[in-house]
């Protein structure tokens, strides 16, 4: 076992120890550590002054060190914990922080697809706290990936600057209806029941499921009241959709003209629904561009619907699944609240045009 540091105190030294140790202005930690030096320069064995003051033998002996080797500023502050690569303003940091969002942004990992904070500090010997701070700090999360689709539409512009139009200046006497239809809804039963949400669990459910079937939701959206007209079907073809904007079309103000922003599925552009829409001269269909259901704002009801009605179900049969859905849309409708479109068509064109150049 090393024998203690022996310390030796000059009168000088003793005073400003004394005086850090009885002012009223010291700090707590600033006194105590006072104290331990003074102690020790009586003599005093470590094990005792761990006792008298509070703290553990290999601390004590930590400040003895650190006071012989470096005087009373030694007591002053905390050095920093864990390794801090050579401290926040050294260049030796700097080039290691730089280094770091360098192999991040330009390699991966050998075999893996991304880093890690602890493949980092493997990779450049630190540890995986500083490599965390320095991507917190540069704004880099290795670990997301978001996922994108540039329309290749030749008509983009031309649908986008329709379709953005009706959200945000609609026409006069007319209503703006937001129509798609949410496909293969799943009546999912759950193997076995699952148990309740209580004080300090979740709620549970089996991760295995029993299929009963689908269902196919058709929605209608009004941009302006946010109420939304929906129906059931067993299939999408084009004759759901046929007699689905029937629907749309009886529970409409006839004397309004219905503008109807769907997208570019088949069976919204088939020749029995070109020719209704000709024998109903009201009825208008706006296309949304290709690979843009973003843009058709009835897309993020069914994220609503989803997420609160759906995604959490027990579906024993079809009809349950399809009750559930109306309930959801019923229980909408009693007080609806429209989804504001802000971006205008030309923020969407420049945010475009940047995708693009990057591509």
């Amino acid at each position: 076992m090393p024998s203690p540091i022996e310390i030796e105190l000059t009168e000088p030294q003793r005073n400003e120890l004394e005086r850090a140790m009885t002012s009223k202005t010291s700090p707590v930690r600033l006194a105590q550590r006072a104290v331990i030096i003074l102690l020790a320069a009586d003599g005093v064995p470590s094990y005792e002054i761990a006792n008298q003051v509070g703290m553990t033998k290999n601390s004590v002996g930590v400040w003895r060190k650190r006071y012989k080797e470096e005087g009373f500023k030694s007591l002053l502050k905390d050095r920093p914990r864990g390794a801090n690569q050579g401290g926040k303003s050294s260049e030796a940091q700097e080039r290691l922080r730089s280094l770091i969002v360098q192999k991040t942004t330009s390699e991966t990992p050998p075999g893996e697809t991304h880093w890690t904070t602890r493949t980092m500090a493997k990779a450049i010997g630190t540890t995986h706290s500083f490599v965390n701070r320095v991507w917190q700090q540069a704004g880099l999360k290795p670990h997301l990936q978001k996922t994108f689709k540039v329309s290749n539409d030749p008509n983009f512009e031309q649908k986008l600057k329709d379709v953005v139009g009706l959200y945000m200046d609609p026409p006069a006497n007319a209503v703006v209806l937001s129509v798609d239809e949410k496909s293969s809804i799943q009546a999912l039963d759950r193997t076995q029941p699952g148990l309740p949400l209580k004080p300090g669990r979740c709620g549970t459910v089996t991760h295995d499921y029993k299929r009963h079937g689908t269902s196919t939701l058709f929605a209608a959206l009004n941009i302006a009241t946010g109420e939304v007209i929906g129906e059931c079907k067993k299939r999408h073809r084009h004759q759901e959709f046929l007699s689905f904007l029937r629907t749309v079309e009886k529970q409409t103000d006839s004397a309004l003209d219905l503008h109807i922003i769907v997208d570019n599925y088949a069976t919204h552009k088939h020749v029995n629904v070109r020719n209704w829409i000709k024998r109903n001269p009201r009825v208008h269909l706006h296309f949304i561009p290709t690979s843009s259901s973003w843009l058709n704002l009835v897309e993020r009801f069914f994220g609503l619907i989803t997420d609160k009605a759906i995604r959490r179900g027990v579906f024993c049969s079809v009809p349950a699944l399809e009750t559930a859905i109306n309930e959801f849309i019923a229980a909408h409708n009693a007080d609806p609240k429209p989804f504001t479109w802000t971006k205008s068509a030309s923020q969407i064109l420049e945010k475009v045009a940047r995708a693009r150049a990057a591509l």
